[in-house]
C-alpha cells in the first residue's frame, strides 16, 4: 500500500486482512495475533502501549509500533 496507508483506529480483523488478504478474517485475524505474540519485542510494546491480546480495537499508536515491526500492510 506505501504512502496510502493510513494509521488510524482499526478493528483487529480489518488490520490482518491487510496483512492477508488472501485469508478468511478468522484466519487473517489469527495469524497476526500469531506474529505479534511470538515477537516478543513487539508484544511487550504493544502490552505497554495499553493493547490487550483478544482487543477488538487497535489504536493509531498500536497500529504503528505494528507496521515498525512488521512493515506496512
Amino acid at each position: 500500500m506505501g504512502n496510502n496507508f493510513e494509521r488510524k483506529v482499526y478493528g483487529w480483523k480489518e488490520l490482518s486482512i491487510l496483512y492477508a488478504p488472501g485469508l478468511t478474517p478468522h484466519s487473517a485475524s489469527r495469524r497476526l495475533t500469531q506474529w505479534v505474540v511470538v515477537n516478543k519485542e513487539l508484544y511487550d510494546r504493544l502490552i505497554r502501549s495499553g493493547w490487550i491480546k483478544g482487543a477488538r480495537v487497535i489504536s493509531p499508536l498500536q497500529v504503528g509500533i505494528i507496521v515498525e515491526y512488521l512493515g506496512e500492510p
